[in-house]
């Protein structure tokens, strides 16, 4: 089955590169050179992933990622050239899959877009290991693995797909110690590693979402030079 990538991006030379590159790959390519075309190609013509552009004319990335996840759940991949913690933290925030930062290898492009297809088609057809159909309760947080519902008290909590899927793959294998690369690899599907800044973005937005105290973490334990772990 064919998969379209819609990228928007506003330099035409590097949108060039892009659709060329993806398209030897064997994707569908569709271009947009701003934001509110991106934005209104993104709401029609249904791709199966976007690389998203921060600085866009007319409406920029954050906006038109915030809109389209208002819609669809499609994976977003963030283009910057910004090394800004704060700019990649606002990204995933708003519900990016993934950002990755410029000048970046086509190689490492195309790893990326494959991972989050994959995993975006897995989270489609539902296919949860059998062992996972439930409800795991941890104190007063609760995971429903089938829902991808995350609840505290009672109290459903607004949480991005990314910061789901972590969350749930810590917590299924309680008191396990997985390294940020490992993290990537499973979480994220990357067959190589990536930026393992990525993983501590989203371990630090998830904490403030399900913690009480979030520099005290009692859920997600960070064990110093090793990795993360879930304390069940």
């Amino acid at each position: 089955m064919e998969r379209t990538i819609l990228v928007i991006e506003d330099e035409q030379n590097i949108n060039d590169i892009l659709t060329f590159s993806l398209s030897k790959e064997g994707y569908k390519t569709l271009s947009a050179l701003d934001g509110i075309k991106g934005l209104e190609m993104a709401l029609t013509e249904n791709p199966d992933l976007i690389l998203l552009d921060v600085m866009l004319p007319g409406l920029d990335g954050w906006e038109v990622c915030k809109k389209v996840r208002e819609n669809s759940q499609v994976p977003i991949i963030m283009l910057t050239a910004r090394e800004d913690e704060v700019d990649k933290v606002l990204g995933l925030e708003l519900g990016a899959d993934d950002y990755i930062t410029k000048p970046y290898s086509m190689r490492e492009l195309a790893a990326r877009v494959k991972a989050n297809i994959r995993r975006s088609s897995v989270q489609a057809t539902h296919e949860v290991e059998p062992e996972n159909r439930s409800t795991i309760i941890s104190g007063d947080l609760s995971i429903n693995v089938e829902r991808y519902e995350v609840s505290k008290n009672g109290q459903i909590i607004d949480i991005t797909l990314r910061e789901f899927e972590l969350l749930k793959f810590l917590a299924t294998q309680p008191d396990k110690i997985y390294s940020r690369e490992k993290l990537l690899e499973n979480v994220w599907g990357y067959e190589y590693y990536g930026d393992v800044r990525t993983v501590d973005v989203t371990v630090r937005r998830l904490r403030e979402k399900i913690e009480d105290d979030p520099s005290m973490p009692k859920y997600i334990i960070t064990k110093r030079g090793v990795g993360y772990y879930f304390n069940r």
